[in-house]
């Protein structure tokens, strides 16, 4: 019987539009990071978090896998991640990916394809992916040349998991919401206060 993947948490960001580190801001309550660590951890997956050595990262009673310190690439942690789990997948979310619900988690964890990724637009979203240990090689591959995350997960071929996939757990735009700046966080405040409002503007 294969191994159960395990939930990858990534929080190596360098937070450039935010100004300041995502993983530790305040949202409903809580650091931003712990969303997405909760939601793994509901879907029932062994749960990490994968950071920088220097990143901030609040308690969340998870390990906390340090990655290379370079190259500052996103792939960096997915490899790592993937290194990490040894013979097992892993399905990766971005920490500033707070409203993912565990549901659609535990259903990437159970697709058996080597990639599968989700669509939204005309653009994949690589933090919400879930990744076979057999692709790790080729993404280390791609991180050494210094290809762009979605150009390296694109030419994996992956299973696209779309819009209209995701409408069985709830608003596409808003599970896929990244908060990347103070707006997208005014935005997730708003999403998480009351009912769902419609989509990214």
């Amino acid at each position: 019987m294969a191994e159960p993947p395990i939930g990858a948490v990534l929080a190596g960001g360098a937070s450039r539009r935010m100004g300041e580190p995502k993983a530790m801001l305040d949202l409903a309550g809580k650091p931003l990071i712990a969303h997405a660590v909760e939601s793994v951890a509901a879907a029932g997956l062994e749960t990490i978090v994968v950071a920088k050595p220097d990143s901030p990262v609040p308690p969340l009673g998870v390990p906390v896998l340090d990655e290379p310190a370079e190259p500052r690439h996103p792939l960096t942690g997915i490899v790592a991640a993937l290194r990490y789990a040894e013979a097992r997948p892993v399905v990766v979310i971005a920490c500033d990916m707070p409203l993912v619900p565990p549901a659609l988690i535990a259903a990437l964890a159970r697709l058996d394809d080597p990639v599968a990724v989700v669509r939204i637009g005309d653009g994949i979203e690589p933090l919400l992916a879930r990744y076979s240990p057999s692709v790790e090689p080729a993404l280390m591959a791609s991180l050494r040349v210094g290809d762009s995350l979605r150009h390296a997960v694109a030419g994996l071929h992956p299973r696209l998991i779309t819009e209209g996939d995701l409408s069985a757990y709830g608003d596409p735009q808003r599970i896929a919401l990244n908060v990347n700046s103070p707006s997208d966080l005014a935005l997730a405040r708003s999403l998480l206060e009351g009912p769902a409002r419609g989509s990214r503007s």
